[in-house]
Protein backbone atom coordinates (compact mmCIF):
# COMPACT_ATOMS: atom_id res chain seq x y z
CA UNK A 1 0.00 0.00 0.00
CA UNK A 2 1.37 4.06 -0.45
CA UNK A 3 3.21 5.49 2.09
CA UNK A 4 1.19 8.49 3.75
CA UNK A 5 2.65 11.88 5.14
CA UNK A 6 0.66 14.32 6.80
CA UNK A 7 0.46 18.04 6.10
CA UNK A 8 2.87 20.07 8.64
CA UNK A 9 2.26 22.81 10.43
CA UNK A 10 2.91 26.30 10.00
CA UNK A 11 6.48 25.88 11.41
CA UNK A 12 7.65 23.23 8.97
CA UNK A 13 6.97 26.04 6.04
CA UNK A 14 3.76 24.12 5.07
CA UNK A 15 6.30 20.90 3.40
CA UNK A 16 4.89 17.09 4.22
CA UNK A 17 5.99 15.25 7.03
CA UNK A 18 6.49 11.87 8.56
CA UNK A 19 3.77 10.92 11.22
CA UNK A 20 5.45 10.80 14.37
CA UNK A 21 6.71 7.63 14.90
CA UNK A 22 6.66 6.69 11.84
CA UNK A 23 10.00 4.13 10.53
CA UNK A 24 10.72 3.76 6.55
CA UNK A 25 11.47 -0.06 5.78
CA UNK A 26 14.67 -1.23 5.23
CA UNK A 27 16.12 -0.11 2.37
CA UNK A 28 14.08 2.71 1.40
CA UNK A 29 16.79 5.66 1.12
CA UNK A 30 16.48 9.48 0.29
CA UNK A 31 16.27 9.87 -3.37
CA UNK A 32 15.71 13.47 -3.74
CA UNK A 33 15.89 16.73 -2.02
CA UNK A 34 13.15 19.68 -2.43
CA UNK A 35 14.28 22.67 -4.50
CA UNK A 36 12.83 26.48 -3.42
CA UNK A 37 12.98 29.16 -5.85
CA UNK A 38 14.92 32.15 -4.71
CA UNK A 39 15.92 35.63 -6.32
CA UNK A 40 19.36 36.00 -4.29
CA UNK A 41 23.58 37.13 -4.75
CA UNK A 42 26.42 37.14 -2.88
CA UNK A 43 28.51 40.03 -3.19
CA UNK A 44 32.10 41.12 -2.13
CA UNK A 45 32.22 45.20 -1.70
CA UNK A 46 35.65 46.32 -1.38
CA UNK A 47 36.44 50.04 -0.96
CA UNK A 48 39.74 51.95 -2.14
CA UNK A 49 42.58 52.37 0.37
CA UNK A 50 43.96 55.21 1.77
CA UNK A 51 47.25 56.90 1.07
CA UNK A 52 50.01 56.88 3.24
CA UNK A 53 51.35 59.71 5.42
CA UNK A 54 54.63 61.80 4.49
CA UNK A 55 57.67 61.95 5.80
CA UNK A 56 57.95 58.94 8.53
CA UNK A 57 53.93 58.79 7.84
CA UNK A 58 51.49 56.13 9.03
CA UNK A 59 50.58 53.67 6.57
CA UNK A 60 47.09 53.74 4.60
CA UNK A 61 44.22 52.06 6.06
CA UNK A 62 43.09 49.71 3.66
CA UNK A 63 39.59 49.88 2.32
CA UNK A 64 36.15 48.49 3.58
CA UNK A 65 35.61 45.12 3.13
CA UNK A 66 31.59 43.79 3.21
CA UNK A 67 30.91 40.54 2.18
CA UNK A 68 27.25 38.56 2.16
CA UNK A 69 25.54 35.46 0.98
CA UNK A 70 22.02 35.28 0.41
CA UNK A 71 20.88 38.79 -0.55
CA UNK A 72 17.79 39.30 -1.89
CA UNK A 73 17.41 41.15 -5.41
CA UNK A 74 14.74 42.45 -7.92
CA UNK A 75 14.13 40.47 -11.62
CA UNK A 76 14.25 42.80 -14.51
CA UNK A 77 16.11 45.67 -12.00
CA UNK A 78 19.49 47.76 -12.58
CA UNK A 79 21.88 48.02 -9.89
CA UNK A 80 23.96 51.16 -9.74
CA UNK A 81 27.98 49.71 -8.70
CA UNK A 82 30.63 51.90 -7.75
CA UNK A 83 33.95 51.01 -7.62
CA UNK A 84 36.24 53.39 -4.95
CA UNK A 85 39.91 54.72 -6.00
CA UNK A 86 42.58 54.56 -4.24
CA UNK A 87 43.87 57.59 -2.30
CA UNK A 88 46.78 59.31 -3.27
CA UNK A 89 49.32 60.09 -0.44
CA UNK A 90 47.46 62.08 2.50
CA UNK A 91 44.15 61.41 0.94
CA UNK A 92 41.90 59.26 2.52
CA UNK A 93 40.13 56.27 -0.13
CA UNK A 94 36.63 56.53 -1.88
CA UNK A 95 33.95 54.75 -0.85
CA UNK A 96 32.74 51.25 -3.25
CA UNK A 97 28.79 50.55 -3.04
CA UNK A 98 25.84 48.62 -4.54
CA UNK A 99 22.58 50.57 -4.78
CA UNK A 100 19.21 49.25 -5.81
CA UNK A 101 15.72 48.18 -5.25
CA UNK A 102 15.87 46.37 -2.09
CA UNK A 103 19.81 46.06 -1.80
CA UNK A 104 21.48 49.31 -0.51
CA UNK A 105 25.78 48.18 0.49
CA UNK A 106 28.50 50.53 1.36
CA UNK A 107 32.18 50.22 1.81
CA UNK A 108 33.88 53.11 3.02
CA UNK A 109 36.90 54.33 1.81
CA UNK A 110 40.48 53.42 3.93
CA UNK A 111 41.78 56.11 6.25
CA UNK A 112 44.94 58.11 5.34
CA UNK A 113 47.75 57.58 7.24
CA UNK A 114 49.09 60.61 9.51
CA UNK A 115 51.98 62.96 8.46
CA UNK A 116 54.79 63.88 10.85
CA UNK A 117 53.31 65.31 14.03
CA UNK A 118 49.54 63.96 12.98
CA UNK A 119 47.13 61.44 13.67
CA UNK A 120 46.24 58.20 10.97
CA UNK A 121 42.27 59.00 10.02
CA UNK A 122 39.44 56.82 10.14
CA UNK A 123 37.53 54.84 7.62
CA UNK A 124 37.28 51.79 6.40
CA UNK A 125 39.88 50.54 7.88
CA UNK A 126 41.99 53.53 10.19
CA UNK A 127 45.42 55.02 9.02
CA UNK A 128 48.77 54.47 11.00
CA UNK A 129 49.76 57.95 13.36
CA UNK A 130 52.29 60.00 11.47
CA UNK A 131 55.53 60.19 13.53
CA UNK A 132 56.14 62.18 16.33
CA UNK A 133 59.11 64.53 15.99
CA UNK A 134 60.03 65.96 19.33
CA UNK A 135 60.60 63.96 22.42
CA UNK A 136 62.99 61.23 23.20
CA UNK A 137 61.45 59.15 25.75
CA UNK A 138 59.72 56.10 23.55
CA UNK A 139 56.59 55.93 24.19
CA UNK A 140 53.41 55.60 22.03
CA UNK A 141 53.03 58.68 20.20
CA UNK A 142 50.15 59.96 17.92
CA UNK A 143 46.97 57.45 17.87
CA UNK A 144 45.91 55.91 14.05
CA UNK A 145 42.37 56.22 13.11
CA UNK A 146 39.39 53.89 13.95
CA UNK A 147 38.49 51.36 11.66
CA UNK A 148 34.88 50.87 10.81
CA UNK A 149 33.00 48.06 12.52
CA UNK A 150 32.36 44.87 10.31
CA UNK A 151 34.23 46.53 7.61
CA UNK A 152 37.78 46.95 8.94
CA UNK A 153 40.24 48.06 12.14
CA UNK A 154 42.11 50.54 13.70
CA UNK A 155 45.84 52.10 12.52
CA UNK A 156 48.93 51.75 15.04
CA UNK A 157 50.47 53.98 17.02
CA UNK A 158 53.45 56.33 16.03
CA UNK A 159 56.29 56.24 18.60
CA UNK A 160 57.07 59.16 20.79
CA UNK A 161 60.26 59.98 19.37
CA UNK A 162 62.11 62.63 18.12
CA UNK A 163 62.68 60.80 14.58
CA UNK A 164 59.76 58.49 15.62
CA UNK A 165 58.43 55.90 12.94
CA UNK A 166 55.10 55.98 11.75
CA UNK A 167 51.96 53.04 12.69
CA UNK A 168 51.08 50.86 10.28
CA UNK A 169 47.41 50.98 8.62
CA UNK A 170 44.68 48.82 9.71
CA UNK A 171 43.14 46.16 7.46
CA UNK A 172 40.47 43.68 7.23
CA UNK A 173 41.46 41.25 9.52
CA UNK A 174 43.82 42.57 12.18
CA UNK A 175 44.84 46.20 13.11
CA UNK A 176 48.08 47.81 12.11
CA UNK A 177 50.66 47.55 14.57
CA UNK A 178 52.35 50.31 16.94
CA UNK A 179 56.00 51.44 15.68
CA UNK A 180 58.59 50.26 18.41
CA UNK A 181 61.94 50.89 20.11
CA UNK A 182 63.54 54.16 18.18
CA UNK A 183 63.04 55.30 14.76
CA UNK A 184 64.17 52.28 13.41
CA UNK A 185 61.30 50.19 13.57
CA UNK A 186 57.56 51.42 12.03
CA UNK A 187 54.22 49.57 12.29
CA UNK A 188 53.17 46.45 10.33
CA UNK A 189 49.75 46.93 8.31
CA UNK A 190 46.97 44.70 9.14
CA UNK A 191 46.34 41.72 7.73
CA UNK A 192 43.37 41.52 4.93
CA UNK A 193 40.45 39.01 4.77
CA UNK A 194 40.49 36.28 1.85
CA UNK A 195 37.68 35.39 -0.04
CA UNK A 196 36.89 33.36 -3.18
CA UNK A 197 33.93 34.85 -4.80
CA UNK A 198 36.27 35.79 -7.81
CA UNK A 199 36.42 31.95 -8.58
CA UNK A 200 39.60 31.21 -6.75
CA UNK A 201 41.27 32.41 -3.37
CA UNK A 202 42.16 36.45 -3.31
CA UNK A 203 43.16 38.36 -0.19
CA UNK A 204 41.84 41.67 -0.33
CA UNK A 205 42.16 44.88 2.31
CA UNK A 206 45.51 44.94 3.47
CA UNK A 207 46.50 47.95 5.67
CA UNK A 208 49.95 49.98 4.43
CA UNK A 209 53.08 49.77 6.27
CA UNK A 210 54.39 52.85 8.25
CA UNK A 211 57.50 54.69 7.18
CA UNK A 212 60.57 55.11 9.31
CA UNK A 213 61.77 58.30 10.94
CA UNK A 214 64.99 58.34 9.34
CA UNK A 215 66.85 56.87 6.62
CA UNK A 216 67.23 53.48 7.67
CA UNK A 217 65.60 50.24 6.21
CA UNK A 218 63.14 49.24 8.83
CA UNK A 219 60.30 50.62 7.03
CA UNK A 220 57.02 48.70 7.96
CA UNK A 221 55.71 45.87 6.07
CA UNK A 222 52.49 45.69 3.81
CA UNK A 223 49.80 43.37 5.17
CA UNK A 224 48.37 41.04 2.86
CA UNK A 225 45.58 41.91 0.68
CA UNK A 226 47.81 44.17 -1.02
CA UNK A 227 48.99 46.70 1.54
CA UNK A 228 51.66 48.80 0.52
CA UNK A 229 55.38 48.57 2.16
CA UNK A 230 56.22 51.59 4.06
CA UNK A 231 58.87 53.83 2.39
CA UNK A 232 56.42 54.86 -0.53
CA UNK A 233 55.07 51.30 -1.47
CA UNK A 234 51.22 51.62 -3.26
CA UNK A 235 48.46 49.21 -2.17
CA UNK A 236 47.76 46.81 -4.71
CA UNK A 237 44.82 47.42 -7.55
CA UNK A 238 41.26 46.14 -6.86
CA UNK A 239 42.44 44.97 -3.52
CA UNK A 240 42.24 48.01 -1.44
CA UNK A 241 45.02 47.94 0.09
CA UNK A 242 46.45 50.79 2.22
CA UNK A 243 49.32 53.05 0.91
CA UNK A 244 52.95 52.75 2.75
CA UNK A 245 53.59 55.37 5.05
CA UNK A 246 56.77 57.66 3.59
CA UNK A 247 60.11 57.82 4.91
CA UNK A 248 61.61 60.59 6.45
CA UNK A 249 61.39 63.13 3.96
CA UNK A 250 59.19 61.36 1.28
CA UNK A 251 56.22 61.04 0.27
CA UNK A 252 53.67 58.14 0.94
CA UNK A 253 52.35 55.90 -1.60
CA UNK A 254 48.84 56.00 -2.85
CA UNK A 255 46.11 53.29 -1.78
CA UNK A 256 44.89 50.59 -3.90
CA UNK A 257 41.66 50.89 -5.89
CA UNK A 258 38.06 48.80 -4.53
CA UNK A 259 36.51 46.28 -6.66
CA UNK A 260 32.68 45.04 -6.39
CA UNK A 261 32.26 40.38 -7.38
CA UNK A 262 28.12 39.55 -7.88
CA UNK A 263 27.94 36.07 -7.75
CA UNK A 264 24.70 33.74 -8.48
CA UNK A 265 23.69 29.70 -8.90
CA UNK A 266 23.28 28.84 -12.38
CA UNK A 267 23.60 29.63 -16.01
CA UNK A 268 24.00 33.57 -16.50
CA UNK A 269 20.62 35.74 -16.29
CA UNK A 270 22.18 38.96 -15.76
CA UNK A 271 24.08 41.47 -17.66
CA UNK A 272 27.37 43.92 -16.04
CA UNK A 273 30.91 44.24 -15.30
CA UNK A 274 33.29 41.22 -16.67
CA UNK A 275 31.38 38.18 -16.58
CA UNK A 276 33.08 34.41 -15.07
CA UNK A 277 31.78 31.05 -14.32
CA UNK A 278 32.99 29.11 -11.25
CA UNK A 279 30.60 25.65 -11.53
CA UNK A 280 27.88 26.20 -10.02
CA UNK A 281 28.22 30.00 -10.42
CA UNK A 282 28.11 32.90 -12.52
CA UNK A 283 30.36 35.52 -11.78
CA UNK A 284 30.11 39.11 -12.50
CA UNK A 285 33.32 41.11 -11.39
CA UNK A 286 33.60 45.23 -11.25
CA UNK A 287 37.03 47.09 -11.31
CA UNK A 288 34.63 50.58 -12.08
CA UNK A 289 31.79 52.04 -12.30
CA UNK A 290 29.30 50.17 -13.86
CA UNK A 291 24.91 48.47 -13.61
CA UNK A 292 24.51 45.25 -12.69
CA UNK A 293 21.16 44.30 -13.98
CA UNK A 294 18.85 40.86 -13.54
CA UNK A 295 16.86 39.21 -16.28
CA UNK A 296 13.19 38.95 -16.30
CA UNK A 297 14.08 34.61 -15.75
CA UNK A 298 16.87 35.67 -12.99
CA UNK A 299 15.87 33.10 -10.80
CA UNK A 300 18.66 31.19 -8.79
CA UNK A 301 17.98 27.64 -6.26
CA UNK A 302 18.36 26.60 -2.72
CA UNK A 303 17.52 23.53 -1.14
CA UNK A 304 15.03 23.75 1.78
CA UNK A 305 14.62 20.47 3.10
CA UNK A 306 15.43 16.66 2.54
CA UNK A 307 13.40 13.61 2.94
CA UNK A 308 15.18 11.10 5.22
Amino acid sequence: MPISFLKSTANNNGYVVRPSGYTFPAGLIQTAAAVAAANVIDYLVVAGGGGGGSSGGGGGGAGGFLTASGSSVSKSTAYTITVGGGGPATVSGSNSSISGTGLSVTSIGGGTGGSVGGSGSSGGSGGGGGRWGTGFDGGLGYPGGTGTPGQGNNGGFSLKHLNGAGGGGGGASASGTNATDTDQFAGNGGNGTPSSYSGSAVTYAGGGGGGSGNTGPSNGTGGSGGGGVGNSGTGTTNRGGGGGGGKEGDSGGSGGSGIVIVRYTGSQMATGGTVTTSSPSTIHTFTGPGTFTTNSNFETSSTSYSVN
